[in-house]
Order: C-alpha cells, then structure tokens, then sequence
C-alpha cells in the first residue's frame, strides 16, 4: 500500500523527491492511511496524523489530514467526499474528537466547508527588523542546531502547553520536524542565559531570500527580540518574518487552516467543564456523522445528549457552524505542520 499511495502522492503533488521519502519514512503508516481503490489501482488516498491540542485546561486528541489526494482521471466524482466520510467513520471509532486541515489551494476551503470544517485556524506575520539591542539581564548565550536536544524540545513543549487552543507536538514529531528542517537548511535558534533556554525560534529559508520564523516562543518579549536580533545579525539578513498565533480582534490575521469535530458530544462536555457558567441548549445536524445529529444540553459544566428534544428553545447548529462557535473565540493556532 505505501508503494501506491506514494506513487499517487508524485503524481498529485510537485514536492521534492527528497520532501516525499522523508514523509513515507517517518510519516506515513498503513495504519494512519486510508485509501480507495480501482482494482489494484488506488485512486484516492490520505493520512489521519494524531496530534494532541490544548483545548482551555483539558487536552484532547485530534487528527491532521494529511496528503489528501485524487488520481486526476477520478476527480469530480464524489471520491475524495466518500473516502472523507470513511476517514471520519474511523477517526470516531479511534476516539479521535477534532480534525484538522490546511487546505492546500484557497479554493479547497469552500471544499471542505461542505464536509463540516470551518476555518478557524489563524496566524498573525509580522516582519521583524532589528532597531537597538535588547536585554535579557545578563550575558545571554545564542546557539543554533537542527539536531534533536532533550532540553530543547522540553522547552518547546512546555511553552505550547501554555496556549490554551494550540496543536502540540510529540517528542517524535518534533524528530520529523527537524529532520524536515535539516531538508530545507533550517535551524532551531535558543536564547540560553544562565544555562537556561529563555527563547527558542523556528527559521528557514524561503525561495524568496528571506528568512522566516515558523515558531516563536520566549519567557519574556525582551528575550524574544534580543533573540530575532541575534538571528538577524548570524544570518546578516535586514530582517525576518515571524509567524505567530493571531492577535485579539487583529485585522492583519491570516486564515491557516479548517478544524472539524468528529465527537460532538466529547468536545461539547469539554467546553462545558471549562465554561461551568454556561446554559445552551442545541439542536445538532451532521450530514456526514449521524451519531453526531441530536440534541444536546449544556449546563453546570455537564453535557447531555438526548435523541428528543426536550422542552425549551434551541440554537440550531449544523457541525461547521458549531465548530465556529467553539473555536473561534480560542484563536486556534498550529504550526510546524509540514504543510
């Protein structure tokens, strides 16, 4: 199966030979993959990705749609629809409660918002240009590496557990992410003061000369300058893009990516035991999940969830719209996705 999935990848997407087996060696697996086929011949193929996030003070499972793809004679048949709806079918069965995408093309949002995702994901850039020096109270240290390093990844790891919407990552993906980063002549930045990691920074190169930030995360906003200006001044370059999770209400975010709830009422039960304050009562529809459709009821930090609906009125909701409600006052963000 790899063999083929491979195969329809090159034929699907124009990454680097290199990019691909990186992928399908520490990426891809049968059991993450799910595909259609014509006789021996697969037509359409992705890969469910498990990912943890942060969701308010819980942690829930999500899956990352990865290398979703149609073989060019089979597109416009309703294939992609049909193997999504599969996908869901065992992302529920996995206990998976979110899924995730960034759709590859600006029009594939339009897409995927008629399979229930809704476009949530957002990120702010920025260009940082270096004016006078920061300080970070003391001599503080610059080193770079694109090496795995336990103290850096502990770093990483516990600064994204900080966020409250955020897609995290393992100490394997983090092995993926800088082997993918080693690829495209990156490195991984830290600021050390003390023998303490203080920032860390993401950067790689882009075809257009410039440098970008793909993460950012730092004890203090002083720490992060005097590390974006170390950079600066290691690189010689005038300036760097930094990406960061979206600002508050800022007219400058961008859209990312699209989230879909695959377990309504896990991720329900979850927004109530964070939001115990809240009453709302719902009435549900999922064209694609049906044991997702009913009527839900959240009050004093509980769900439930009845079949009939009860006395009283409701929000009607569709699955996108419900997941807009939920996420979108979070300013979700993900990054290092390899998208």
């Amino acid at each position: 199966m790899r063999e083929k999935v491979k195969h329809l990848w090159k034929l699907c997407f124009s990454d680097s030979e290199e990019f691909i087996d990186l992928y399908f060696r520490l990426r891809y697996s049968n059991d993450v993959n799910i595909a259609i086929q014509s006789g021996e011949e697969v037509i359409a193929s992705l890969q469910m990705l498990p990912y943890p996030m942060t969701f308010g003070t819980s942690l829930i499972d999500t899956a990352y749609v990865s290398g979703a793809c149609t073989h060019p004679d089979y597109r416009n048949k309703g294939v992609m629809r049909e193997l999504l709806s599969h996908a869901f079918t065992r992302m529920l069965h996995n206990g998976v409660a979110l899924s995730a995408l960034i759709p590859a093309e600006p029009w594939l949002f339009d897409y995927y918002a008629h399979t229930g995702y809704a476009p949530v994901f957002r990120y702010a850039q920025s260009t940082f240009t270096p004016t006078e020096k920061a300080s970070a109270g003391g001599t503080a240290v610059l080193k770079r590496t694109h090496e795995y390093k336990q103290e850096i990844y502990e770093y990483l790891n516990r600064k994204l557990r900080e966020r409250p919407c955020c897609i995290q990552h393992t100490e394997a993906d983090f092995q993926v992410i800088l082997a993918d980063l080693r690829l495209s002549r990156g490195y991984v930045y830290t600021l050390n003061l003390r023998g303490n990691i203080i920032a860390l920074a993401v950067a790689y190169p882009a075809d257009n000369g410039r440098w970008y930030v793909g993460e950012m995360v730092a004890d203090t906003p002083d720490a992060e300058s005097l590390l974006l200006q170390a950079i600066c001044e290691q690189l010689n370059v005038p300036s760097l893009q930094v990406l960061a999770p979206p600002a508050a209400d800022a007219p400058s975010n961008e859209t990312l990516g699209m989230a879909r709830i695959i377990n309504a009422q896990a991720v329900l039960q979850t927004h109530a035991a964070n939001h115990p304050e809240l009453e709302l009562n719902i009435a549900l529809t999922d064209e694609q999940v049906s044991a997702n459709n009913g009527y839900y009821y959240l009050n004093n930090g509980k769900c439930m969830k009845n079949a009939k609906r009860l006395p009283g009125s409701h929000l009607a909701l569709t699955i996108g719209e419900l997941a807009e409600k939920i996420f979108s006052p979070l300013s979700p963000y993900m990054s290092l996705m390899l998208n």
